[in-house]
């Protein structure tokens, strides 16, 4: 199944079960449920908005986008990403107050709830982690988040039958907004560096450049660049110089080979000849 179907039945999904859990929220008096609904519903606009741009970077380059259309799943990615972090400041917002003034809530459909919404988050989690783009990773640590904000319900609702420790049900809300504010922060950079053209993770500069020069026919590098369209394909330009004319062949060839192994695809090599 393409990406961007997967995308779009986990917006639906999404926004199915952020209605009920709104309608259950009331009705079992959670501000973590409630809360989770409100971000469960931007998350699912964000989704829908952003599953758009995904189906757009399957599109084949054209004589305007010679590179492709990639970087709309990192728009993609960006978007979701921003409105993980608004809605984690949302419930933190929204729950400090109840701190001090906790409320009863209904034990019994909490536990019911969470059973389902961890079933629910589950399947949907499974489907995002079969893609390799930087918007399903995203996607995918929405649905890890929605898991494990679940789970910490199902806990509260066994501990709610025999306790009256119903703080815990604001306190645990800014637990894993907290988190997940922390762990969005650090995916919204990653993606803003690819934005940036930064040197891939994972691709040491100075040593792909030890490793270029120590090709016999090389004799120095000129010009080494490398960054990546969309955290998945990397691209290079490199310029070269040689000693010999007739090297020239076999070091675009052994600096193709070398730059592969990075896992750069793309790559522009020039060569000059220090002996004319």
């Amino acid at each position: 199944m393409p990406v961007y179907k997967n995308i779009w039945i986990a917006c639906c999904l999404n926004l199915a079960f952020a209605l009920l859990e709104a309608v259950f929220g009331v009705m079992f008096r959670s501000s973590l449920i409630l809360a989770d609904a409100v971000h469960d519903a931007g998350d699912a606009l964000a989704i829908g908005l952003s599953a758009l741009f995904e189906t757009r970077a399957t599109k084949k380059a054209t004589h305007r986008y010679t590179l492709g259309y990639k970087r709309y799943s990192l728009l993609g990615a960006l978007l979701v990403s921003s409105i993980l972090i608004t809605g984690s400041l949302f419930v933190i917002r929204e729950n400090i107050p109840k701190l001090l003034a906790p409320e009863k809530v209904d034990h019994k459909g909490m536990f019911v709830l969470a059973i389902v919404a961890i079933a629910v988050n589950l399947v949907a989690k499974g489907m995002m982690e079969k893609g390799h783009s930087q918007h399903e990773k995203i996607l995918s640590l929405h649905f890890l988040e929605d898991i494990l904000g679940w789970l910490l319900v199902l806990v509260l609702s066994v501990l709610f039958q025999w306790t009256d420790w119903y703080i815990l049900d604001p306190l645990f809300s800014l637990l894993i907004a907290g988190f997940i504010l922390y762990k969005a922060v650090r995916q919204f950079w990653d993606n803003i560096e690819i934005v940036l053209e930064a040197t891939p993770k994972g691709v040491d500069i100075e040593k792909v450049a030890q490793e270029l020069e120590a090709v016999p026919p090389i004799e120095a590098i000129v010009q080494l660049q490398v960054w990546s369209l969309d955290g998945v394909e990397h691209c290079a330009m490199v310029h070269l110089q040689v000693r010999k004319v007739e090297d020239m062949a076999e070091s675009k060839r052994l600096a193709h080979a070398l730059l592969k192994n990075y896992g750069v695809g793309q790559v522009t090599i020039e060569c000059d000849s220090s002996v004319r």
